[in-house]
């Protein structure tokens, strides 16, 4: 294997010698890969079509994208409950601290880079830049020459502490790799090689330059959302495969260190379209119970003997986020204060929502969607 791809010899030793994309056609173009890329394709395209027929598509982008900021700062040690997340998510106008402002800044790294694709058509440094500084909240960029990076292996066992890859050093060479990067991830005449292909390579790359100090692997993982979008594959950034890394967490690390010490791309495309075939479906099936419970909760509101006014839109409210305060439903010009509040206390008496004392402050706890988003 290591014929068809240049290895990284020794990994204390600065990869600057990172093979430039496109890799050899033949380390993807095997009957297995092929096999698994197609089930891969059949899972998106399906939660594809039935994401582009729902009503409103922000309100699962708010409460899903929620989650995956979560898990994905999980990946990275960086641990908050359900609760404390909902909660800060809903007190937009106070500053959250700690593990749940950092997985806040994911989420709005997410909007943010998904925005820039959107004015610019294509991803360029900047993107790349914007999505690190809006994840870590810093004016850093590109490492710096005189900084020594080294990939350390995690947890408590024997191994732990020692150096697993050491990523190539020099502010000229990184920007270099990833300006090939780049050209590889736009141009799509040069490089014609199926999308979530593309994608998983691409991934590789990104992680194996690792052009920041810190936050690669988030910035890494909104990039595979963002690549999704802007190549048409699905309409919003719905598609989160972090859950699927947090549970396979050892089989990621492994396939990284695999394909820079043994040029195992196998292992690593094949593990990525596992990814993806296994988060589409569980997407699909997410949405669709999101989806069945709202409709089955409004035809009880509707039903109700204690009359509310604009059901529809009430509903849908307390669909898009877990968490919901009086103000909210006050600041969207839909009740005033009494209202709401009478609505949100008889939408309790119905067992729809859960009403929480948290800090001195009252939350109105979507039951259902809590359930269904913590699964």
């Amino acid at each position: 294997m290591s014929a068809l791809y240049l290895i990284n010899p020794d990994r204390h030793t600065p990869w600057n010698n990172i093979p430039s994309l496109p890799i050899n056609m033949d380390l993807y173009r095997t009957v297995e890969i092929l096999e698994k890329l197609g089930d891969a394709k059949a899972a998106l395209a399906r939660l594809h079509g039935r994401s582009a027929i729902i009503p409103n598509q922000g309100l699962f982008i708010n409460t899903i994208s929620l989650q995956e900021a979560k898990i994905s700062s999980a990946i990275e040690n960086i641990f908050t409950t359900d609760d404390e997340l909902y909660k800060a998510f809903s007190d937009k106008s106070t500053e959250s601290e700690g593990a749940s402002k950092e997985v806040l800044r994911y989420r709005e790294a997410l909007w943010s880079g998904n925005k820039y694709l959107k004015e610019n058509g294509e991803f360029n440094r900047d993107y790349f830049i914007n999505v690190f500084q809006e994840i870590k909240q810093t004016t850093d960029s590109i490492r710096p020459d005189f900084l020594n990076t080294t990939i350390r292996q995690g947890g408590t066992g024997p191994n732990a502490g020692q150096v697993v890859y050491t990523p190539p050093k020099g502010a000229l060479i990184i920007e270099e790799k990833l300006d090939n990067l780049i050209d590889f991830l736009n141009d799509d005449e040069q490089y014609r090689i199926d999308h979530l292909l593309k994608m998983a390579i691409a991934y590789f790359q990104f992680e194996a330059i690792h052009p920041f100090r810190d936050g690669n692997g988030r910035t890494g993982r909104v990039f595979n959302i963002h690549y999704l979008t802007n190549k048409g594959l699905l309409d919003v950034p719905i598609l989160f495969l972090s859950r699927y890394i947090l549970d396979n967490k050892d089989d990621y690390y492994s396939g990284l260190i695999g394909v820079s010490q043994r040029g195992a791309w196998k292992d690593w495309l094949l593990f990525m379209l596992r990814a993806i075939e296994s988060t589409s479906n569980m997407t699909f099936n997410k949405i669709n119970e999101i989806m069945s419970v709202k409709d089955s909760i409004l035809d009880s509101v509707k039903k109700d003997k204690r009359k509310f006014r604009s059901p529809e839109r009430l509903i849908e409210f307390i669909f898009s986020q877990p968490f919901t305060k009086v103000k909210h439903l006050m600041e969207t010009g839909l009740y005033a204060e009494n209202t709401a509040r009478d609505y949100l206390n008889k939408l309790c008496e119905m067992q729809v929502m859960e009403k929480k004392e948290i800090g001195g402050h009252h939350y109105y706890l979507n039951i259902e969607l809590y359930r269904i988003l913590s699964e």
